[in-house]
């Protein structure tokens, strides 16, 4: 890869936009340490002559939500023959859906939470009554990413305000039953799961807020201190998770672990945060892997997968 010329992806058109700066920015940073050509690419709507422009030869995709991570830029890199890292496009789309990701978990046999998906032009007509269970409950739009739009409803005037607020953001509405329990979240890479990393986050859960503000109070627990039959089981779903779905490269895998040592799936997530912040270095730095050398191996694993 010395020799090729590295276009590392970034920004975007979505919610996520700066998250996918610092990723994109600390992975060219990187890079280039060991000697890597990089350009960083700001995505826009003129991406492909850009790629055209910049002649480049394998694109780094550093992009989170929509238009980025779910298949919409590695269709287009796949037409243009541009080897890029990470997932495929199904497996993209798949990842960033969660209504269609839980129907894979389920078909495999995996456990999830129980849910409802109501669709949009439904949503005037759906009230409390019409869950198969009882509040609380947690609300999220299908296809956002980085906890955007998310919020734990404990009555009715919570869960109207959490229907209006997802309204106008991607995708059918997931409603999930609330499950109380510690987030347990896993690296996955290359199909091998890497460690589990509890998130004992200061907010309600491991939201928007406390994922990114400086300050926040998250703290991060490596590894995971459970037990080490608790940890073969959660990191062994993890795995089959990220296959069932496809994924290459590397993934974060989320999950909740109840007060019996069950572990729910909740999302797979297939460009995780990469700053060195992030949870995926922490986990790579755990066990002795630097940034720079995660970054490298993610770039030795591009290739073209349709």
């Amino acid at each position: 890869m010395k020799d090729k010329h590295i276009g590392m992806l970034m920004g975007g058109h979505n919610a996520e936009h700066e998250v996918s700066l610092k990723t994109g920015k600390a992975l060219s940073e990187a890079l280039r340490s060991r000697g890597y050509d990089v350009t960083d690419i700001v995505v826009d709507v003129d991406l492909p002559s850009v790629l055209i422009r910049e002649s480049v030869d394998v694109a780094f995709v550093a992009l989170h939500g929509r238009w980025g991570e779910d298949g919409c830029v590695q269709g287009l890199l796949e037409a243009m023959r541009i080897p890029y890292t990470g997932s495929g496009v199904l497996a993209s789309a798949l990842s960033m859906d969660k209504v269609f990701a839980k129907g894979v978990f389920r078909q495999h046999g995996l456990s999830v939470v129980e849910d409802v998906v109501v669709a949009k032009e439904n949503l005037d007509d759906f009230s409390v009554d019409d869950l198969p269970f009882a509040l609380p409950a947690v609300v999220k739009p299908s296809r956002e990413g980085s906890s955007v739009g998310v919020s734990i409803v404990k009555n009715e005037s919570e869960f109207s305000r959490a229907l209006a607020d997802v309204r106008d953001l991607a995708g059918d509405v997931l409603i999930e039953k609330y499950i109380k329990g510690r987030e347990i979240q896993v690296a996955v890479l290359d199909d091998e799961p890497l460690g589990a990393i509890e998130v004992v986050p200061a907010e309600e859960f491991y939201n928007y807020k406390a994922k990114y503000q400086s300050g926040a109070g998250t703290r991060y627990l490596f590894p995971a201190p459970i037990g080490q039959e608790e940890n073969h089981r959660v990191m062994d779903l993890c795995a089959k998770a990220h296959k069932a779905l496809g994924c290459s490269g590397v993934s974060r895998v989320d999950t909740i672990m109840t007060g019996d040592g069950s572990f729910y799936l909740l999302e797979v997530n297939s460009i995780p945060g990469m700053t060195q912040a992030s949870l995926v270095p922490k986990i790579a730095a755990g066990l002795g892997m630097s940034f720079e050398d995660l970054a490298e191996r993610l770039l030795n694993g591009a290739s073209l997968k349709a």
